[in-house]
């Protein structure tokens, strides 16, 4: 292992490749811990307190890495950009256009990554808006409780404003082109490896909340369960359905083309964590729109059941509608990123058929099947890494609140699993051994 580890650094394209995206991800992490200006900064504490509480604070602060309670240049993080692609996958489904432009290859794919800058910048100036709002008044939507008094914009006029919605949205911005500049300089997705980083870098300070509400052993205890839970994620994200497909004999001129054999890899967890992060969002909107009702009378009574029944991580009602909510947008988000009809159509046209399987409408309500009889078990699977590390914790260590563990390992393995394959495979390239066997 050490050896191939030496062999990365032997490479010089490699090497700079890597060192690029570390200083890369220095500079985010650096960002993420500049305030913005216009801001009160005495009352970062209480508002990084109220974030441990959990809540829409606390998963939002997860994909920030700590940013948006220290109210930073990069507060909102990289989700106005995951938020804007999701939107444009979807809306590709509906409008001819976007498909169009799917269909036209790179040319198409650069006017459709140029319509997502669109979209993330308008999103982040809407957040950015709202979020300095919220917390002008309290934070009210984030946690009702333990905001009273919670004001990061004492100054809030027109320029004050004006003034901390263009820092956040140009933070935005500016992640964006930091995330395309390792995708294109460095290694890896650029976009992946910061939500990397934001997660990763939130997982120290978890341990010593467990470790202050059980001690020793009860950190230990965690780091085992998230050991198995990291075993079981790496067996499932590299699990497949190997569809095998033959391609017909044509000759053309004097020479012969097709015969061979290949197969199309169907993943077990075809969606990845997205089905998570659009359960999560749904899920908190009670909240947010409890917060906005009378504070007292059914007002009230109101925002007692959301806080008790929805938002608890360990409340029955709470754990029924998350993985409800997980299994339902797991389906939803397979069956927008693979078309069955679309992938049969696309083998007849190339002259490849499925051994005993008909070409056309035999060949996609195969695939279809087959891609709903794996797609349960993987989003039976991402519900259980959910739910299940929150429920344990929530469980065992009353006092220890430590929010969306599960998708924190869930994305920190699936991202390092892909750099690892993409640097395996320019090891590879130049002749050396790879790390994965």
């Amino acid at each position: 292992m050490l050896a191939n580890l030496t062999n990365v650094f032997k490479i010089p394209d490699l090497r700079n490749k890597i060192l690029f995206t570390l200083l890369m991800i220095g500079i985010y992490r650096l960002g993420a811990h500049l305030p913005v200006p216009g801001i009160d900064v005495t009352v970062l504490n209480t508002l990084q307190e109220n974030a441990e509480q959990g809540g829409v604070l606390a998963f939002l602060q997860l994909f920030s890495g700590g940013a948006l309670t220290q109210f930073a240049l990069f507060a909102l993080g990289i989700m106005p950009y995951i938020t804007a692609s999701i939107i444009m996958q979807i809306l590709a489904v509906v409008i001819p256009k976007l498909e169009q432009w799917q269909n036209q290859g790179a040319v198409g794919q650069r006017k459709i990554t140029q319509w997502t800058r669109y979209l993330t910048v308008g999103i982040a100036a809407m957040q950015a808006t709202g979020f300095t709002y919220l917390f002008h008044n309290g934070g009210g939507g984030f946690n009702q409780a333990n905001t009273t008094g919670l004001d990061l914009v004492p100054e809030f006029d027109v320029w004050h404003v004006l003034l901390i919605v263009i820092t956040l949205t140009a933070g935005t911005a500016l992640l964006m082109w930091m995330g395309e500049l390792i995708t294109q300089r460095g290694i890896g997705n650029g976009m992946s490896l910061l939500i990397f980083a934001s997660v990763v870098s939130t997982l120290p300070s978890q341990g010593t909340q467990i470790r202050a509400s059980g001690g020793a052993s009860a950190l230990i205890a965690t780091i085992a369960v998230f050991l198995v839970i990291l075993v079981a994620i790496v067996f499932v994200e590299q699990g497949q359905r190997r569809i095998p497909v033959q391609f017909a004999k044509r000759v053309v001129g004097r020479r012969m083309y097709g015969g061979q054999s290949t197969y199309i890899p169907l993943k077990v967890n075809q969606s990845g964590v997205i089905p998570i992060i659009f359960a999560s969002s749904v899920l908190y909107l009670p909240q947010l729109i409890s917060g906005l009702l009378p504070a007292d009378g059914w007002g009230a009574d109101v925002q007692r059941f959301v806080e008790d029944h929805v938002v608890q991580p360990n409340a029955p009602l709470h754990l029924l509608i998350f993985g409800s909510l997980i299994i339902g947008f797991a389906y939803f988000y397979t069956a927008i990123t693979f078309d069955p009809a679309k992938q049969a159509d696309t083998l007849r046209k190339q002259g490849g058929f499925i051994p005993g399987i008909r070409p056309g409408p035999q060949t996609e309500r195969y695939l279809g099947r087959i891609l709903s009889r794996i797609t349960l078990p993987g989003a039976l699977f991402i519900a259980a890494v959910a739910l299940v590390p929150s429920l344990l914790l929530t469980s065992f260590l009353p006092g220890a609140t430590v929010s969306f563990s599960g998708i924190s390992i869930l994305i920190a393995v699936g991202v390092a699993l892909e750099t690892m394959k993409q640097i395996d495979s320019q090891l590879m390239m130049r002749n050396y051994e790879g790390f994965l066997k």
